[in-house]
């Protein structure tokens, strides 16, 4: 995509989108629909997200009962399905970095608003339980609270009404092709953070590009911290993709989330560093709960010690998977498989979003750019503190060295 110029205006105000923008929404929306679909005997594909990105709720249903040849009314499906969405906000979490960015801005000083083409309802539930964030908006404005939402600039227009500000001084930060669309219509610096890694070369309008997300923009050593979370499970022999186009032998994990729910990694070990591709079958909630991307933290094998660890989570687009994957690397050399160990992670941190590559190569350099960032962010002490988490629970048992 073409480099966008640096924003050169003046900013006195920040519109802000909601959905895919500061709160992982895809998540939740993904879920539902899942088992909605079911119900005609449809598969949803996570992968089709971009044809209801950045959409009002009614055009979303509109786009998914067309392309799925559902036997139903939009106002039907939109009926229908609602009730279970409304179930499923509290659960939203925020974006990594988002809550870091509301807190800078107000702590500037700087007056925010809210512009989503949810309705207003929907959108003061997504946030009743982010803490402090609706104090933080001077403006909060819905889809149904103006005559057309994005591509039109209309809620834009509004927000800045609003705040009592000119158009031409207010930034706004969105993640959807829409919602650039309607702010730079509405006359405003747009700042674009491309939610679909597949799309971001689309976003040539914005005035700038935040394809690394909020990480780039406030964060620490290229980072975001994290409240920690853990996930552990057992190695066991296996084969993988790493084998045929990395060139990396392949073991697996059998992984056990909370007591009751069994995943399966598919690890990559070759006299050195290792890494995993989890696979999601019979577990969702970890996967709609966190957004795909790259997260950095610490890996337990009990009987050896605890090493350095970088991971993905995401449908990497170059392969183009059909399922969202969880894909752990250890930054450790070992020199002897260890099937049978059991391997627990702890993730504290978030490096960027996932993208698209457009060959191999240039795949191949960025997954060892996360790592130089995850080991250089691991040794700071805001990070390092949570290599002693007793989740990890080293044994004294061996000879082996932690790293």
């Amino acid at each position: 995509m073409s480099i966008p110029q640096p924003i050169k205006k003046s900013v006195l105000g920040v519109i802000l989108d909601l959905d895919g923008t500061l709160l992982n929404t895809d998540g939740i929306v993904s879920e539902v629909l899942k088992v909605f679909l079911v119900k005609f005997g449809k598969q949803w594909d996570g992968r089709e997200a971009d044809k209801i990105l950045g959409k009002t709720p009614f055009e979303a249903a509109a786009a998914i009962v067309e392309d799925y040849g559902l036997p139903c009314a939009t106002e039907e499906f939109v009926s229908e399905i609602t009730p279970t969405f409304s179930d499923q906000w509290r659960n939203i979490k925020p974006l990594p970095g988002a809550s870091r960015l509301i807190n800078h801005l107000k702590g500037h000083g700087i007056p925010m608003a809210l512009a989503s083409n949810s309705p207003r309802a929907c959108i003061e539930s997504k946030i009743s339980c982010q803490q402090d964030w609706k104090e933080s908006f001077s403006a909060i404005i819905g889809g149904d609270e103006v005559p057309a939402g994005k591509p039109s600039p209309e809620i834009f227009l509004e927000a800045a009404n609003r705040l009592k500000m000119e158009p031409s001084s207010c930034l706004v930060i969105e993640d959807s092709l829409p919602g650039v669309t309607a702010g730079k219509a509405a006359g405003m610096e747009v700042v674009a953070v491309p939610y679909l890694p597949k799309q971001s070369h689309l976003y040539t309008s914005a005035d700038d590009d935040y394809s690394s997300g909020f990480s780039s923009m406030a964060g620490i050593e290229g980072t975001l911290p994290l409240e920690p979370w853990h996930i552990g499970g057992l190695v066991i022999k296996g084969f993988g993709r790493g084998s045929k186009v990395l060139g990396i032998p392949t073991v697996s994990i059998h992984i056990s989330f909370s007591a009751f729910v069994c995943l399966m990694m598919e690890m990559f070990v070759s006299n050195g560093p290792m890494s995993a591709n989890l696979s999601t079958e019979g577990y969702t909630t970890l996967l709609s709960e966190y957004p795909s991307g790259v997260y950095f933290g610490w890996a337990g094998l009990p009987v050896r010690g605890v090493y350095k660890m970088v991971m993905s989570i995401g449908w990497n687009p170059y392969f183009n998977n059909k399922e969202k994957t969880i894909e752990p690397w250890l930054l450790h050399e070992f020199d002897e498989d260890f099937y049978g160990e059991e391997l627990r992670l702890v993730i504290v941190g978030y490096i960027r979003p996932e993208l698209n590559f457009p060959s191999l190569e240039s795949l191949i350099e960025k997954i060892h750019d996360d790592r130089r960032i995850a080991e250089k962010a691991l040794e700071l002490p805001l990070y390092s503190k949570h290599r002693n988490d007793p989740y990890l629970e080293v044994s004294d048992r061996g000879d082996h060295k932690n790293s």
